[in-house]
């Protein structure tokens, strides 16, 4: 009976040891973007570096993961922030709800460009996104005429256009649960799809097949998904000058040596195009917070308060030195105000 009694306390005190170390956490948790990675890497250790804070804990997950593990629940066995390189879908924000996650801080970073590279060895590429649809769709036009679809027949770029190389197509790019998946098919590929007018005109009567061309990856072989390493990526650009790479510009910014960013319709994927507006491919870099976790999990208000410093994502920011393209001073101002007022997101 003694011995029961000693076994049950036993497992008593391990069940409580484990309440207490789950509901306790000394660093801020962030997932998400890959993207956003490398920006958000900089920004926790220069906090860990000039605080009294453990420098957070940065985890690569993509934004669709990213979104899916911050949007789980509300406690410390959940990350506090999620980095992305798109927007929250409404979708997400509908499930963060149905968890419990209610409360949420919307930041936006800055602007990146997706670039479309490939080895420095190589034939820098000239592309449009009509050519990026075509060489990616999983079903094009018939090149017979008409106003019907096919499997994508295409094997060479030159097959797509024949003013470009005769090099195999062979895309190296994100999986699906990647946002620059996401916005490479938004602003590429659908950029390219809507050029072609009988296809175009179907956004107005069948909005979900539009779409469903337009966004629709093909699965034989030409684009490779690589992960959420775009390091890997550019890797493997080097070992295969004929492939293509598609990742984020802070990525193609740090590997110039090795790298080179196709020109798409005319304008080169370059700091200066994508601040403008003037380079197609570009898209807006987003962070979240659980506003229910600040104050539980130590230094989460401060992390944000050295993100909202004009020597971080300024025009002269140290985040520019890796590749972000600042927001307008305007725009700053107002995300700023949300990190300072603590406003929350509404979809």
């Amino acid at each position: 009976m003694n011995r029961k009694i000693l076994v049950l306390a036993s497992a008593a005190t391990i069940c409580f040891s484990t309440l207490v170390t789950a509901a306790s956490r000394d660093y801020i948790s962030v997932v998400g973007s890959s993207t956003v990675y490398p920006f958000s890497t900089v920004v926790a250790e220069t906090f860990g570096k000039s605080s009294k804070f453990k420098t957070p804990k940065i985890e690569s997950t993509g934004s669709g993961g990213g979104m899916k593990l911050f949007c789980s629940g509300v406690g410390v066995e959940y990350p506090d922030m999620t980095n992305s390189s798109r927007r929250i879908k409404k979708s997400e924000y509908d499930q963060c709800h149905k968890n419990g996650v209610k409360q949420i801080i919307e930041v936006k970073v800055g602007y990146d460009g997706i670039a479309i590279a490939n080895s420095k060895k190589a034939e820098r590429m000239a592309l449009s996104r009509k050519d990026l649809f075509l060489a990616l769709a999983k079903q094009v036009p018939d090149p017979k005429g008409g106003e019907k679809l096919v499997k994508n027949p295409y094997k060479t770029w030159n097959d797509v256009n024949p003013d470009l190389p005769k090099n195999k197509i062979e895309v190296l790019g994100p999986p699906p649960t990647s946002g620059t998946r996401d916005a490479f098919a938004e602003l590429a590929m659908e950029g390219g799809c809507k050029k072609i007018e009988w296809i175009a005109a179907m956004k107005g009567k069948d909005k979900n097949k539009y779409k469903s061309i337009c966004h629709t990856v093909r699965e034989d072989g030409a684009y490779i998904e690589a992960g959420e390493n775009d390091n890997l990526i550019v890797q493997k650009l080097e070992a295969n000058k004929n492939a293509l790479g598609i990742f984020g510009f802070s990525f193609l910014d740090q590997n110039t040596d090795k790298v080179q960013g196709s020109l798409v319709d005319g304008v080169a994927p370059e700091f200066e195009a994508i601040a403008s507006g003037e380079y197609p491919v570009s898209r807006a870099l987003y962070f979240y917070v659980k506003k229910a976790h600040i104050g539980k999990v130590p230094g989460i208000k401060e992390f944000l308060a050295e993100w909202d410093k004009e020597g971080t994502w300024g025009d002269e920011g140290y985040l520019t030195d890796k590749g972000l393209i600042p927001m307008p001073k305007a725009e700053r101002e107002e995300f700023s105000s949300a990190i300072k007022n603590m406003k929350n997101l509404e979809m």
